[in-house]
């Protein structure tokens, strides 16, 4: 059962597994990539239900421009038609959506779908969607280091003013630390999402494809972390909370 009291601040999804759930079905992988669309907003509804309050996707990674051009620009047109088909529905639900990200080697069209949701949803106040959309750990790391120099270059800080919260103000979003990651899809590694966010999250992986990961599923998932002990590097156990 899920405790309320045991529900984490910051849950992040890696979606992972659409090419393959339309594979083992004899479909095109661009069918897989609407399911997974699809599930996603059912995935939400759910998740903003429970008053979780900030959830990060990994939606596609810097990385992922290497696939074969055209499912990248399927991808592409898919995003553009997503953020604009559900932009009332996220507005209507009261949920902020911010990105983060690199802005190049992004389509034109597909950053101006991602400015119309984020102004459209800038008020909203029941949760924050971050849809990390050509992201890499890596290199928001890299990035937030040229930021934090940049001042210091130009004297808006010292070198002794920079400390861990200067660093998470520098990231592509200012969010809490990561308390659960979800990857569906069977692998167990990370794949260069949020590595400085993470540093203490608790990890659930399901075999599980991503169109196929319903509100059940993410349900287990919470019920796993809520029976984990955080410790945080100490010794002595540490009462379980988002909030931490």
């Amino acid at each position: 059962m899920i405790e309320n009291s045991k529900m984490p601040t910051h849950v992040g999804i890696i979606m992972d597994g659409n090419g393959r759930f339309a594979k083992e079905r004899n479909l095109p992988r661009s069918l897989g990539h609407q399911e997974g669309a699809k599930n996603l907003k059912e995935l939400l509804y759910h998740i903003y239900d429970m008053n979780l309050k900030y959830v990060s996707l990994f939606a596609f990674s810097t990385e992922n421009f290497e696939r074969e051009e055209k499912e990248v620009r399927f991808l592409m047109d898919l995003f553009v038609t997503l953020f604009k088909k559900e932009l009332k529905t996220l507005k209507d639900l009261g949920v902020k959506v911010v990105f983060s990200g690199r802005k190049e080697p992004l389509p034109e069209r597909v950053w101006e779908a991602m400015m119309d949701l984020v102004d459209a949803t800038k008020e909203g106040t029941k949760g924050i969607l971050n849809i990390c959309l050509n992201y890499g750990g890596q290199y928001e790391i890299v990035d937030m280091t040229k930021k934090i120099a940049e001042k210091v270059l130009e004297g808006q800080i010292k070198i002794e003013d920079i400390t861990k919260e200067l660093v998470e103000k520098n990231l592509y979003q200012n969010l809490p630390p990561l308390d659960l990651i979800i990857r569906t899809s069977g692998e167990q590694r990370i794949s260069n999402f949020m590595i400085y966010q993470a540093a203490y999250a608790e990890y659930y992986f399901t075999d599980t494809y991503f169109p196929a990961f319903k509100a059940k599923d993410f349900d287990e998932a919470l019920i796993a972390y809520q029976n984990r002990n955080r410790r945080f590097g100490k010794n002595e156990t540490k009462e379980l909370s988002g909030n931490e």
